[in-house]
């Protein structure tokens, strides 16, 4: 599997359209080939941090991901919204096995 934490951080008068938009990517994600999970997480203390968990088989199947339109048009809207720039960290499972993830 390949899965990694994207966070970010969002300028504060931009959450609301910042959801609106990433729940828009999370969607048409979480229906691609090789898209195992796409979570969308909201921070409760500091509603401006997110992290996005994505979960691919493969390392190819999350650089397809970025040449789809639906990831294309989400960076292209939430760009200005960031207050920093975003970072994903990878990560590699340990439980469930591989042949256990569905």
């Amino acid at each position: 599997m390949h899965i990694v934490h994207v966070h970010i951080r969002v300028k504060p008068e931009y959450v609301d359209q910042f959801i609106e938009a990433t729940l828009d990517n999370v969607r048409n994600s979480n229906q691609e080939p090789g898209n195992v999970r796409f979570d969308f997480f909201q921070e409760i203390e500091d509603p401006t941090k997110f992290v996005l968990t994505e979960i691919y088989r493969t390392p190819e199947d999350a650089d397809r991901h970025k040449e789809t339109a639906h990831y294309l048009r989400w960076r292209e809207r939430v760009g200005e919204m960031m207050a920093e720039q975003r970072y994903g960290i990878k990560y590699r499972s340990l439980y469930p096995d591989e042949a256990d993830w569905k």
